[in-house]
């Protein structure tokens, strides 16, 4: 596939007067060499479905149309859908925009197969629609999630037991998938630059385990780390059945949360099931 001679994408802001809006929670990215690493974290990409949240101007979207992806784009800021609409010219039938929120937006229906998600998720709503793609039937019906999140909220994607990043987040991310930090990302490689660190993390879904409903899961995780640093005696007496199935899986009430596996869980939650 013959990438087309793209403006530089700062020329392009320019031209369209576009800047990072803070309501919405966006950083621009311009570095292309770190964008299209981003881009190679899911594999190969050719031909293959991709969504995106959040484009902003198409830096990354830029990247992904490079390996040859066919994207959907869903965009709220309505600022920005010109220069989208620009990069549709350059690649015809590759880029579809779809203005709205990603939170409304039935993205499933949008493909026919199942997409890789790659998005630098605008960080007011990242952490809501990772809990919502976690939470689809599984398998899921995307392949794999790279997304951009601040480095403190990717840490607690993948944590484990017995540090402060653990908690649900974490439980959620890896019964039935695995997660990695993929890269860090510089504050300074944004503009504006954020205050903070960004890391990406990809996801990948497994299988899931035999027995265990998605509810009880949450039920249980909600419990327990919401009063992360009392017992579970006492944090779980509030969940119909809990404290009998610690004892049928041999965990000791007097442990915390944050010191139960992703495994354990697993097995608490079985028995609720």
């Amino acid at each position: 596939m013959t990438v087309p001679d793209l403006p530089p994408l700062r020329e392009v802001i320019a031209r369209h007067g576009l800047s990072a809006s803070k309501a919405l929670g966006q950083n621009f990215l311009f570095d292309g060499q770190l964008l299209a690493r981003i881009a190679a974290i899911p594999g190969d990409l050719a031909d293959a479905e991709v969504l995106e949240v959040g484009p902003g101007p198409g830096g990354l979207t830029r990247a992904l149309l490079a390996t040859g992806a066919r994207v959907v784009a869903i965009e709220r800021d309505r600022r920005c859908l010109p220069a989208l609409a620009e990069l549709a010219d350059a690649y015809p039938g590759r880029l579809d925009v779809i203005e709205g929120d990603a939170l409304q937006v039935d993205a499933p229906a949008l493909f026919a197969g199942r997409p890789h998600i790659v998005a630098n998720l605008p960080y007011n709503v990242g952490t809501a629609l990772l809990v919502r793609w976690l939470s689809a039937d599984w398998q899921p019906w995307w392949q794999s999630l790279t997304l951009m999140f601040q480095r403190e909220v990717a840490e607690r994607i993948v944590g484990s037991t017995d540090s402060d990043a653990y908690g649900r987040l974490a439980v959620l991310a890896q019964w039935r998938s695995s997660a990695r930090i993929a890269m860090n990302v510089h504050r300074s490689a944004f503009t504006p630059p954020p205050k903070v660190m960004s890391a990406v993390v990809h996801i990948v879904p497994g299988e899931q385990p035999e027995g265990v409903e998605f509810a009880a899961l949450e039920r249980l995780t909600a419990a327990a780390f919401g009063q992360r640093r009392k017992m579970l005696r006492q944090s779980l007496k509030g969940v119909p059945g809990a404290l009998a199935a610690l004892e049928q899986v041999g965990i000791d009430p007097a442990r915390r949360a944050e010191t139960v596996s992703v495994e354990e869980f697993v097995a608490l939650a079985r028995c609720l099931s």
